[in-house]
């Protein structure tokens, strides 16, 4: 079952969004207690606490949606490179094949 953050985020099926949101909901709360420590300002504190959330969701969605697209570049690049070495495994272009010195006069 799906749940849908402000009627479009649906926080299950996309990447990074229930940590963003936890995270955010965490820093919330850490921002809004500790300014109202500080200072004693409930609506202030509130305020403080709402752009806390917005920072810290926004924060950690941009760090992580960006290690995602790194991640999936490496498995790309490491996905092609598991076809070439079964496409060139055993012939003379594989570049684990020990070349003999008959071998290496002929190229």
């Amino acid at each position: 079952q799906s749940f849908k953050l402000l009627g479009f985020l649906d926080v299950k099926n996309v990447p990074c969004a229930r940590d963003s949101v936890l995270y955010g909901s965490l820093g919330s709360l850490v921002m809004g207690l500790g300014h109202f420590l500080a200072t004693s300002r409930v609506r202030r504190s509130c305020d403080v606490a709402v752009g806390g959330f917005i920072c810290t969701m926004l924060g950690y969605w941009f760090y992580c949606r960006f290690n995602l697209a790194q991640q999936r570049i490496r498995q790309r690049m490491l996905k092609e490179g598991m076809k070439n070495r079964v496409l060139f495994e055993g012939s003379y272009l594989d570049p684990e094949k020990e070349q003999t010195g008959s071998e290496r006069s002929n190229s």
